[in-house]
């Protein structure tokens, strides 16, 4: 989709100012911006994490879905980064307070991922290629 310009994935959180140090501390990074409202974090040139306040988005919503602090604690989404060193992202997690779900290990799709979850209950996933199983699949045969 070479349309999109810019990916901005938002999550809906019960304390911003919580949620901004503990992203600060995982990111290894500071916010590109922080207003009553909104934190947002580059993650790349072309992709930002936002964090919004439960009771901002549900004015937005204005009672059309289910209040999003009914969700809190419960898995919404997952963040799910490929990194060049999943050791020291893992060891980073573990030092910050993430809540361990999974440890490091090699998963049947090609990755070897280990799986947090933030202070909402947001599942965070660090992966690394052990080998690219859609090449393997999907070589030309012509």
């Amino acid at each position: 989709m070479k349309h999109l310009q810019l990916i901005e994935i938002i999550l809906y959180v019960n304390d911003q100012q919580a949620s901004t140090k503990f992203y600060t501390k995982l990111f290894r990074q500071s916010p590109n911006m922080s207003v009553p409202g909104m934190t947002e974090f580059k993650l790349a040139e072309n992709c930002k994490l936002g964090l919004m306040p439960n009771k901002g988005i549900a004015k937005i919503l204005s009672n059309k879905t289910p209040h999003p602090e009914q969700g809190s604690g419960i898995p919404r989404c997952e963040l799910y980064f490929y990194v060049d060193d999943i050791n020291a992202e893992f060891n980073n997690a573990i030092k910050i307070g993430a809540k361990l779900i999974s440890s490091i290990e090699g998963r049947e799709w090609g990755d070897k991922v280990c799986y947090f979850s933030d202070l909402d209950g947001h599942i965070i996933a660090f992966a690394t290629k052990i080998k690219n199983i859609y090449s393997d699949n999907f070589t030309n045969h012509s």
